[in-house]
């Protein structure tokens, strides 16, 4: 039997090692509207500069045109957003302050995760009284893991037409994150098995994707429109509906007002739960991966 040295060993395979094509990522300048997205971009450019605009403790509706901000869009290769209109009140005039041409067209620089998905609750007709609605459908996709997987796969194509030399790195990591993702769905829909039917009221529509992804239904909003906050006739009628006693919780994303969610809780004996509406939420959700985990185990907590 031949017997090889093992600094012999360590050395062959050091130079197999060195044979094996080297995935390049180019480096880019991503900015992300909001953090879910710059957790995707992450995830499928490791080697990228990405910046948030927004926190999970912000509105991604109401963002102010920073000179910060304009300076950040001004160095963008690639702009990835929620769309479906989350970001109409601001995103434009980042666009015309920061005067890169590279980002203000979904043909170049610009990409919209809502553009490759089949939004929840489109409208086919929307006028003012009926309060703060997207046309466009439910922007808060990301609490989709299905569809968070498609546009993971489109952002994947676009950062292969933005940077075509590092195509094979792109196509790694996406393949490499849904290896994972497929994984973890499973498991997070065993965990949240008893969630079903469960019923809630919420503030707006955040967790829209995600109550019909486990099989919740929110049967009633702290908004008594979209974009209104609770008035005191509005809770009366909610807390009517409370005391039907199929509520489970009251649930408020980490940047909503909590004050009327507390009001109703306390009169109708409800808990309330403050989820992550984005990575950074909470300690927990550091990632992707986190934040799914995190606010199934918090649904999972209230009783």
């Amino acid at each position: 039997m031949v017997r090889i040295n093992s600094k012999i060993m360590v050395s062959m395979m050091a130079f197999v090692a060195l044979m094996q094509p080297t995935l390049v990522f180019a480096e880019l300048n991503i900015f992300a509207c909001e953090p879910e997205y710059a957790a995707l971009a992450q995830e499928l450019a490791p080697n990228a500069n990405i910046y948030s605009a927004t926190t999970a403790q912000q509105d991604p509706h109401m963002v102010q045109a920073r000179p910060s901000l304009i300076a950040k869009m001004r160095r963008a290769d690639l702009v990835v957003c929620a769309g479906a209109e989350l970001e109409v009140g601001w995103l434009p005039m980042l666009q015309m302050k920061s005067a890169n041409a590279k980002v203000r067209s979904t043909d170049k620089g610009l990409f919209y995760a809502a553009d490759h998905i089949e939004t929840l609750d489109k409208l086919e007709n929307v006028d003012r009284s009926m309060g703060d609605v997207h046309a466009a459908g439910n922007p808060h996709i990301h609490f989709s893991p299905t569809k968070l997987l498609g546009v993971a796969n489109a952002l994947s194509e676009k950062l292969i037409t933005v940077n075509p030399e590092s195509a094979a790195a792109y196509r790694q990591a996406f393949a490499n994150f849904e290896q994972r993702w497929l994984a973890a769905i499973p498991e997070w829909e065993a965990l949240a098995a008893d969630l079903k039917g469960k019923r809630v009221i919420a503030y707006h529509s955040s967790f829209r994707y995600l109550f019909d992804w486990l099989g919740m239904e929110q049967v009633a909003d702290l908004e008594p429109k979209p974009g209104l906050p609770p008035s005191s006739g509005h809770l009366a009628k909610l807390l009517s509906r409370s005391n039907q006693g199929d509520i489970y919780a009251v649930v408020v994303a980490s940047y909503q007002d909590e004050r009327g969610a507390r009001w109703l809780a306390e009169r109708a004996d409800l808990p309330v739960l403050v989820l992550p509406m984005s990575v950074g939420g909470n300690e927990q959700s550091s990632d992707l991966f986190g934040l799914y985990q995190s606010v199934i185990d918090l649904l999972k907590a209230a009783r």
